[in-house]
């Protein structure tokens, strides 16, 4: 089974950068798909960003695209998400997960496995 921990989180003003990794332990890592959701105080769980297994097959959503980039090592067992131009509104609790899946998902419910989570705050 594998175990996610996210770190890289922390403080930025408005049109700063960031980049968030999750750590992956397990041998099967390849095997999974992964996903970035985001949780601001309030509101629903929302996806950000997911990539397949073997990196083809990358999504984001609207409101990130342009701005964000998704990637992975799988030497290392680890996804990152890059974020560039972070605005007031990206402010948000940033969580990985990861499903054993050939294909990438957008809805929470189809990840099985979560890490913490790590905070991002962008002020203005």
């Amino acid at each position: 089974q594998v175990q996610l921990v996210e770190s890289g989180g922390g403080l930025v003003q408005a049109g700063g950068s960031l980049r968030l990794s999750c750590a992956a332990s397990g041998r099967t890592f390849i095997r999974y798909a992964m996903g970035w959701f985001r949780q601001a105080p309030g509101k629903a769980r929302e996806f950000v960003a997911t990539i397949s297994g073997s990196g083809g097959s990358i999504s984001y959503a609207i409101s990130v695209k342009g701005r964000f980039t998704i990637s992975r090592d799988n030497a290392k067992n680890t996804v990152f998400l890059q974020m560039d131009s972070l605005k007031p509104e990206d402010t948000a609790v940033y969580y990985c997960a990861a499903v054993r899946s050939p294909f990438t998902y957008y809805t929470s419910h189809s990840y099985e496995i979560w890490g913490q989570g790590t905070q991002v705050t962008v002020s203005s």
